[in-house]
């Protein structure tokens, strides 16, 4: 029998792809030498073929250990499905999937053990750790680390759901690290440790895990799948169309969570804005429209920019707040639409101050008064404020006792 030809396939000096970064350090502990390289694989298979060195040959075949503190592994470049490689015509769309299907897709792996590869493929996916977020989040291509987050909202740790991710991406060296998680719920109280799916070596693991990672995890960020089709779970609206993030609107977007703004702003009142549509491509009207909506639940600045934010999401699914043009949309009428911000301040007396510290003595978050509550904004009002917020299991400026459309929303229910 004659000795199995190799095929060269040169490393390129410069790029940057973490295979080839990977090849690089590969030749540089042998020696420098690919000859050296191809001449162990060759001893190796003839090995197997002749049936000679048994136990070189097992240990050949056997996946690598992991250890209880293991090691990101690397991970291959973007492209599309590995069935669409000679094809022509352009990636599906991602899906819409609920958070159920999510970890549904994820636990599939899990169950079939799919080997850890940078260079193979399992349902068209590659067998790496961006690739099998990639099948998870119902993607119609594959990515790596350096792009998956275009497919998310960043969030925080506190907003973590299962069939969100956690990301690390090393942008000067992605091979010296970078890995990524589907994160499927807190395992304690405390939220220091959650069940993981992840593919890493030697398969494809679902496990619990430290937070973030075991290994560099003060630079993994969670994202939410932009499109997450909210399940029953808190975090929707009651109609159970979540809010898709304020990157889905604005100039240069475009999708069908543009369209379903401009048609809940137009039942609102919102019609005299459009000439045409609404549409999925964002324009003026789309703005327009929604800032005259903020501003008829008595919003300013900020909180009036035409650009939706969860409040304004949420008051127009669930029927809320006052339509355009002063009419009441739903089961928060005027005198609990949020005024705005500017109200609550130091220096600020006005009878909104008044009806927030009432409001929060009925929810048992007044004992920082020693008088009142009364129309003066005092540091009373905001520890209390502060207190209501904490009970929310919010922290930093989520918590900083100055009342936002959601604290007011929260306390108004």
């Amino acid at each position: 029998m004659s000795t199995p030809v190799f095929d060269e396939i040169p490393v390129t000096r410069d790029c940057p792809c973490p295979g080839c970064a990977r090849e690089r350090l590969a030749l540089r502990a042998s020696g420098g030498s690919r000859a050296s390289t191809r001449a162990a694989a060759v001893v190796a298979l003839g090995a197997v073929l002749t049936g000679a060195g048994t136990g070189a040959a097992h240990a050949l075949a056997q996946p690598p250990v992991a250890t209880q503190n293991p090691l990101p592994p690397g991970q291959g470049a973007p492209g599309p499905l590995f069935a669409q490689q000679a094809a022509t015509h352009s990636a599906p769309a991602p899906m819409r999937l609920t958070r159920a299907q999510i970890l549904a897709r994820a636990q599939t792996w899990v169950d079939a053990r799919v080997s850890y590869s940078m260079s193979a493929y399992y349902q068209g996916y590659r067998k790496d750790c961006s690739g099998f977020v990639s099948m998870a989040w119902g993607l119609g291509s594959n990515q790596w680390t350096g792009s998956l987050a275009a497919y998310g909202v960043r969030i925080g740790k506190s907003q973590l759901k299962p069939g969100d991710m956690l990301l690390f991406h090393n942008p000067s060296n992605p091979a010296a690290g970078s890995h990524v998680t589907i994160f499927g719920g807190w395992t304690d109280s405390s939220k220091t440790r959650y069940v993981a799916y992840e593919q890493t070596r030697p398969h494809t693991l679902k496990r619990t895990t430290p937070y973030a990672y075991w290994n560099h995890s003060g630079g993994y960020v969670p994202y939410r799948y932009k499109y997450v089709a909210e399940d029953g779970g808190s975090g929707g609206g009651s109609s159970g169309t979540a809010f898709p993030g304020a990157s889905a609107f604005g100039p240069g977007a475009s999708g069908g969570h543009v369209t379903e703004l401009g048609r809940m702003l137009v039942k609102r009142g919102g019609g005299r804005f459009y000439q045409v549509g609404p549409g999925p491509r964002w324009s003026d009207a789309d703005r327009r429209a929604t800032q005259a909506f903020q501003k008829a639940q008595g919003w300013q600045g900020a909180e009036a920019d035409g650009i939706p934010g969860p409040a304004t999401w949420r008051y127009l699914v669930e029927g809320k707040g006052r339509d355009i043009g002063g009419g009441s949309g739903g089961s928060t009428g005027s005198a609990t639409a949020f005024p705005g911000g500017r109200y609550f301040r130091p220096g600020q007396s006005n009878a909104h101050v008044t009806e927030l510290g009432k409001r929060l003595v009925k929810k048992g978050y007044g004992k920082h008064y020693t008088q009142g509550p009364g129309p003066a904004w005092s540091e009373s009002d905001r520890r209390n404020v502060e207190a209501f917020q904490r009970a929310q299991g919010w922290r930093g400026r989520d918590a900083d006792g100055y009342p936002g459309p959601e604290t007011w929303r929260r306390l108004f229910a």
